[in-house]
């Protein structure tokens, strides 16, 4: 697959670098919704996780515990979200795999029951509906 020239991640732009393998590399997110929030992408150009080879899947869970890590040296979060948007309907908007290491804190939302079933309003208390 070719390298797209408006991709944002290729390559990794270096100023955002925090860590990286031979594979993959954790960047600062440039937009985040939390303090720490980062991404974890694959130095190879593919779309989603389901068009990642096995090795780079590999790479990318390597870093996602890497920058856990460092995240609980640096801020001591409460809990994470971690996720990967697949596909348009899903709300991938930059078709480069990424996957977003998000550090939460108690608080900051109201309630943060059903996590990343949150990206169906309405759908992720699931709690609410059992008896």
């Amino acid at each position: 697959m070719s390298t797209p020239i408006d991709c944002p991640f290729c390559p990794p732009p270096t100023d955002r670098v925090v860590d990286e393998n031979s594979l993959a590399a954790v960047l600062n997110d440039a937009y985040p919704v939390s303090v720490g929030h980062c991404l974890v992408v694959p130095k190879r150009h593919v779309a989603s996780w389901f068009e990642s080879t096995a090795e780079e899947r590999g790479a990318l869970l390597e870093l996602v515990d890497r920058a856990k890590q460092r995240l609980d040296d640096r801020i001591s979060p409460d809990g994470y979200n971690i996720g990967i948007n697949v596909g348009r309907a899903a709300g991938q908007t930059v078709f480069h795999l990424h996957v977003h290491v998000i550090p939460r804190v108690v608080g900051d939302v109201p309630d943060p029951r059903g996590g990343v079933r949150g990206v169906i309003p309405g759908k992720s208390n699931y709690l609410d509906t059992i008896d």
